[in-house]
């Protein structure tokens, strides 16, 4: 199983939020270019890099540090928060990020994003939905949409789709453990993707049972800066 440190930007500055609430914020560090190079230097080989500015905005706001990143480290990062465009797209793969989050623009634009896997390739893009109840958020965790993620996904495996993260919102920044019955019923219903788990991981414990269920990968947050779960027990992983 993948283990994928993150990276959430507001401002420039890496924070971290509490179940998607940005009154609920947290300034961990000042410079988002340190701490990648603190997971590098750790042997981590992952990077999920989020512009939560951009997922409120609806546009990548925070270009400057994803070319700093991209730039410094060797990190395979994926990105995601505010993409809309086929112009932000292609300057996102030009820069050489590795792969590219689709959130908003799949579940109210679903058209656009079966255009980019087409176009562009399967492999360039995940699905990322954020979900609350299993019924799926947009615009940065602030709009409830009326499609659940069993549907949502579904929509666009015809398409090629090959990767999903599941952010389970109830759990994200509260440190009490991930979604355990949710990631085996994804695990069931969509059983050709490739899924990453994201929101509650709060130990290495919680790391072992998604490896457990065969979870593709797992994004640790919070945890890392609240030094539950240390860098050297994550290389050791």
């Amino acid at each position: 199983m993948k283990i994928i440190p993150a990276i959430d930007i507001i401002k420039g500055k890496c924070v971290r939020l509490t179940q998607g609430d940005y009154v609920k914020m947290k300034v961990y560090r000042e410079d988002p270019l340190e701490v990648a190079k603190e997971f590098e230097d750790a042997d981590l080989e992952y990077l999920h890099l989020v512009d939560l500015d951009g997922a409120r905005k609806g546009r990548v706001v925070n270009w400057r540090i994803i070319e700093s990143i991209q730039e410094h480290t060797a990190l395979k990062v994926d990105f995601g928060g505010g993409v809309k465009s086929e112009a932000e797209v292609e300057h996102l793969l030009d820069l050489g990020v590795d792969q590219i989050n689709i959130g908003s623009i799949a579940a109210r634009e679903p058209e656009i994003f079966s255009r980019w896997l087409r176009k562009y390739g399967p492999e360039n893009f995940i699905l990322s939905a954020d979900v609350k109840d299993e019924m799926v958020l947009s615009h940065g965790w602030t709009e409830q949409t009326s499609i659940t993620i069993y549907e949502l996904a579904a929509r666009f495996e015809q398409d090629g789709l090959q990767y999903l993260t599941c952010t389970d919102i109830n759990s994200d920044g509260m440190l009490q453990g991930p979604n355990f019955g949710l990631y085996k019923k994804l695990k069931k219903r969509l059983p050709n993707l490739k899924l990453i788990a994201s929101g509650g991981i709060s130990s290495t414990e919680d790391l072992a049972e998604l490896a457990y269920i065969n979870m593709y990968g797992a994004i640790v947050g919070k945890a890392i800066y609240e030094n539950k779960i240390k860098l050297q027990e994550l290389k050791n992983l």
